[in-house]
């Protein structure tokens, strides 16, 4: 059945998306883009203001809410413009006059603790730049979660009472062991006394009017985790593992967000207003199961959204991809548009998996007893058998041997290309007829913690005390001696894995720092060269967690990245001069990253394609909103860079290959070629990582969804795909195939082929949801 809704603006979007029927447990609107997804949420809370000029809101933090924040300041900067004025009248709201924003009354949702509020990554400073000061509303009508502002046992600092910002919440419930203990404990109950307050607070205004916050990995809304109490007010928590590995990215690492707690308003505190306008806003594939979950249990501590069933305005605002696993879209896709093989593929392989059946022991019966195979045209028992060799056909073409080609293989990231295709290189770069370069698009210097850089510098100035560095005493060293025998460093490194010597490992490193400062600082002598490492150390130490490093030391953490790739595929003897690194300049640490511009961030891709004239090109391919942003802008980046390089060239044979990591997984009915992966290509992943990229082995930047390296995520990723395809074929059509690299094959890997003219939509697509869009 159709929803009905009182809003003017969600009846709009709801119809223009056409959906049939929505029978979850909250309502649910679906919009095509993420974009779109900021345009139905800003013109929501414009309908909603305009109504309650003096109401109570709460907004959130983080990346989800930066087309909601840019399209609500646009609008309203340009309220009176004609294109504003359509764009109002499109979506109900022609008669609305210009809201003002300074009655309203905003409430934090919530925020890590302690943490000072004057820290860009702070919430408290997030609300205060983005909602505060760029909605202009009226600070002294806000309530605001300021730690410098909590006051603990006697009056204290929380620097004075938790100096290194761990607090140990047993202490709640246990006996304190010293005066120290003693101190800690009051002041606990002192945080515990003000969170009661600011409860209070909220409710003597009558509640949260307008509701917005995004779904974490675990479904948790605010900071209110996996069992969380369905009642729960304002409090001070631990968080779980899938929310610290969310925060790390905004905390400086697992090593801190692990060990900080946070104050968030509770589940209670969200939905004492009976007549609340609470919106779940969730974006990208890699959120569709957690939506589902959220949407179509009943509601439990489990799934702490599913608490929102208690308001009748409670909505979920979706992308097409966030929303792609709910039953109702399953079932639009399965029923709407022409029947594919891919299709078939799909029903036939999910069946395996839900009846935990090999694909030659499915009966018509089963088949038919499913409401999606049932659907296949014409189906008989050969059904199961076009699956079966349709999987045996992609196989045979992750097989296929590449000869004499250009290979480019692109990585937004260091590290992406390995978790994503590295088998299928590994075979490449084997035969001597292929030229082969990999390219990283960005410095990557986010994923490089302060604490690693400090140690590094330390060693490389303790080396240079003693003398072990001894190519700064080669008379032209500082004037263009460092410029050489880069590739010797990388040697060097790997020729000490080989015999296992830590310290000489440690000394190539530090050749490498020296080297990049010298080129980053432009430095002259040994005696500069002390400071500015010393110096650099320094400001390091001086730094919070999570701090923005000033642009030197980005380019100097970024450079060490670069050299972390460069060992990697030295392991098959590859040289410096291909591994390209483009540093492209969307790419700058902020919290919203840049739309790609076209001589910034394409021409250098373009110029690139142009010198090597790769036959094959390889790039991450993970849908809008699933994964790290870098991503799906890097994918916009290559896209317009092949379109303009097919303007000038025939690209008739181009060979164009995306695959997925850690973030977001192929099915394997989307896959074009299916890639064996051998015991010895995943112990040559997982040694290769731990070797080569240094900065990542403590996994401080770790995939929710895996407490440990991003390779052991992939290992299991691949040998889980294999279980699947293991359901179709049979366990036996590998340990006895006449292949040796298939009966050799413990693990899969999905790849996606293209042409350029498909390539050639997609960036037409990315282009056109951009287009229009407020910067």
């Amino acid at each position: 059945m159709k929803e009905t809704f009182t809003s003017k603006v969600e009846t709009a979007f709801y119809w223009k998306k056409g959906v049939e029927k929505t029978t979850t447990k909250t309502p649910y609107i679906i919009t095509h883009d993420f974009p779109k997804l900021g345009l139905l949420t800003s013109l929501r809370f414009l309908e909603w203001i305009s109504e309650n000029p003096e109401g109570i809101i709460s907004l959130p933090t983080g990346k989800t809410p930066e087309y909601f924040i840019k399209y609500t300041r646009h609008i309203l900067e340009n309220w009176s413009k004609t294109e504003t004025r359509q764009l109002l009248g499109e979506y109900g709201l022609s008669e609305v006059k210009k809201p003002k924003l300074r009655g309203l009354q905003f409430v934090q949702i919530d925020e890590f603790y302690p943490i000072s509020p004057a820290q860009h990554n702070s919430f408290h400073n997030y609300v205060m730049r983005f909602y505060i000061e760029g909605f202009g509303l009226d600070v002294n009508k806000a309530l605001l979660i300021n730690s410098d502002e909590i006051r603990l046992a006697g009056g204290r600092h929380y620097s004075e009472v938790f100096p290194d910002s761990v607090i140990d919440l047993g202490l709640r419930y246990r006996e304190a062991k010293s005066a120290a203990e003693e101190i800690r404990k009051a002041s606990i109950f002192s945080i515990d006394n003000w969170c009661s307050g600011y409860e209070e607070k909220i409710r003597e205004k009558g509640g949260i009017g307008f509701f917005l916050g995004g779904v974490g990995p675990d479904g948790h809304i605010a900071f209110n985790t996996r069992g969380s109490d369905l009642y729960s007010t304002t409090r001070l928590k631990q968080t779980n593992f899938e929310t610290q590995a969310v925060a790390a990215g905004d905390l400086g690492g697992i090593e801190i967000s692990r060990n900080r707690l946070v104050i968030t308003i509770g589940l209670g505190t969200i939905t004492y207003n009976p007549d609340a306008v609470a919106i779940i806003f969730a974006a990208g594939e890699a959120k569709a199961e957690i939506v589902k979950a959220s949407l179509e249990s009943e509601m439990n501590t489990v799934y702490p959204a599913t608490v929102l069933q208690r308001l009748p305005n409670a909505r979920f605002y979706l992308t097409e991809g966030a929303a792609c696993r709910l039953s109702e879209s399953v079932e639009r896709y399965y029923k709407s548009g022409e029947w594919t093989q891919s299709k078939t593929e799909r029903a036939v392989i999910d069946l395996c998996q839900k009846l935990n059946k090999y694909g030659h022991h499915l009966s018509m019966d089963d088949l038919k007893s499913d409401p999606w195979c049932s659907l296949i045209p014409d189906l008989d028992e050969q059904t199961v058998t076009s699956v079966v060799n349709s999987i045996k056909s992609k196989l045979e073409n992750g097989m296929q041997p590449n000869e004499n080609q250009v290979i480019y293989h692109t990585g937004p990231h260091h590290d992406d290309i390995m978790l994503g295709i590295m088998p299928y290189t590994n075979r490449q770069l084997r035969s001597a007829s292929n030229d082969v370069h990999f390219a990283i698009m960005t410095s990557g210097f986010t994923a490089v913690t302060n604490h690693f850089l400090i140690s590094a510098l330390e060693d490389t100035i303790k080396m240079l005390e003693k003398g072990d560095i001894q190519m700064i005493n080669y008379p032209d060293f500082f004037e263009k001696g460092y410029a050489f025998k880069w590739d010797k460093d990388v040697y060097h490194f790997l020729d000490n894995v080989a015999k296992n010597n830590d310290y000489e490992k440690r000394r190539g490193l530090c050749h490498r720092i020296i080297r990049s400062a010298v080129v980053n600082w432009k430095i002259h002598d040994s005696f500069e060269l002390n400071k500015v490492l010393r110096n650099a150390m320094i400001n390091l130490k001086e730094s919070y967690d999570g701090n923005i490093n000033p642009p030197e030391i980005q380019i100097l953490k970024g450079m060490l990245r670069e050299f972390e790739e460069e060992l990697v595929w030295a392991y098959y003897g590859v040289q410096v001069k291909n591994v390209h690194h483009l540093r492209l300049g969307f790419y700058k640490g902020e919290i919203f990253t840049e739309i790609p511009e076209k001589e910034r961030d394409m021409v250098p891709i373009l110029n690139q394609l142009r010198i090597i004239r790769p036959t094959i090109i390889s790039l991450a391919l993970d849908p809008e909103g699933s994964g790290p942003d870098t991503h799906y802008k890097v994918l916009q980046a290559i896209a317009g860079a092949v379109k303009e390089w097919s303007r000038e060239t025939d690209l008739s044979k181009l060979r164009i290959l995306g695959y997925r990591n850690v973030w977001y997984k192929f099915h394997a009915a989307e896959a074009d070629l299916i890639v064996p992966v051998s015991l010895n290509a995943l112990a040559v992943l997982e040694k290769s990582f731990a070797e080569s990229y240094l900065s990542q082995v403590n996994a401080s930047f770790p995939s929710y969804a895996h407490d440990g390296p991003f390779s052991e995520l992939t290992r299991k990723t691949w040998v889980k795909q294999l279980k699947n395809i293991q359901l179709v074929l049979g366990k036996n059509y590998f340990y006895e195939n006449d292949k040796a690299l298939l009966r050799a094959t413990h693990g899969l890997l999905y790849l996606k082929e293209m042409n350029v003219e498909q390539f050639v939509t997609i960036a037409d697509v990315l282009r056109e949801r951009l287009e229009g869009t407020p910067v």
